[in-house]
């Protein structure tokens, strides 16, 4: 595993903690957490023995959005052809977005642990995640509105999907910031607890109870329920039909049969 600049990352219990590691610039992504992102949750899909993912935020924030020196050094590029800037905007968009595809279409689960503030392309970046938990501390916005453009990088896309409509174009019009039982409220966090070190020791203990399932099990639900956002019940019903012709026949089902049997604890290969 590498070293890198943006981010800390550890393995314990089958689980990767991926931390965003710039607390003294409110975890702002700048280049390199753009690249290394990618890098990371490839890695993490092709290592067997890591089943789960919990994605943090070092210090106080979970990170304050983009670096807007990012953006600067962008604007810089920029000369007199209107179509070439925009090819190179459309280009640069299309590589950060790529960045966050990659936490969605990783095979293991992906859970968010948020404090302080999540704000701009931190909304993008968990809005990929699979499921999110907040303290009570953290505050949420979709900030780009501010900056006088629409996000871009996968807000609009995905987090209409997490909570209602009416709510997610109140969030997007207006910028405003929305506090943690709110968050809850709306369905855009599962669960609040109270300080930052309670968030991390919870959301670990569900990483935890997730990687003791069937990594086959786990793999196939995640892979349904990414699937189903974007077909029809009978499209899903095929697929997970062709899924579990294969899968059904994987030694899991017989460990977990006997386990259950037994009345012991099921133990899985990666």
């Amino acid at each position: 595993m590498s070293e890198y600049q943006a981010f800390r990352v550890e393995v314990a219990d089958k689980v990767a903690q991926v931390v965003i590691n710039r607390p003294e610039k409110i975890n702002a992504m700048n280049a390199d957490f753009w690249t290394e992102i990618i890098q990371i949750f490839r890695w993490i899909d092709a290592t067997d023995e890591i089943r789960v993912v919990v994605i943090s935020g070092a210090g106080k924030h979970f990170s304050s959005g983009i670096d807007l020196m990012l953006l600067a050094q962008l604007g810089s590029q920029l000369g007199k052809d209107v179509g070439r800037n925009a090819d190179l905007l459309r280009r640069k968009i299309l590589e950060l977005q790529a960045s966050f595809t990659a936490i969605e279409q990783c095979r293991k689960p992906v859970l968010a642990a948020i404090q302080g503030y999540c704000l701009g392309g931190a909304i993008d970046l968990i809005a990929a995640c699979d499921m999110r938990y907040a303290s009570l501390d953290a505050q949420f916005a979709i900030k780009e509105i501010d900056i006088g453009m629409a996000a871009d990088v996968g807000t609009l896309q995905r987090l209409p999907r997490i909570i209602g409509d009416g709510i997610m174009r109140e969030l997007a019009f207006t910028g405003r910031t929305l506090d943690a039982e709110e968050a809850r409220s709306i369905g855009l966090v599962n669960r609040v607890f109270a300080d930052q070190p309670s968030l991390l020791e919870g959301v670990l203990e569900i990483a935890r109870t997730i990687a003791a399932k069937s990594p086959i099990a786990v793999r196939g639900t995640k892979e349904m329920l990414r699937y189903m956002r974007d077909h029809r019940v009978d499209d899903g019903l095929q697929y997970i039909a062709t899924w579990n012709a294969a899968m059904l026949q994987s030694a899991d089902l017989r460990v977990a049969m006997t386990a259950q049997m037994n009345k012991q604890q099921p133990e899985f290969a990666d």
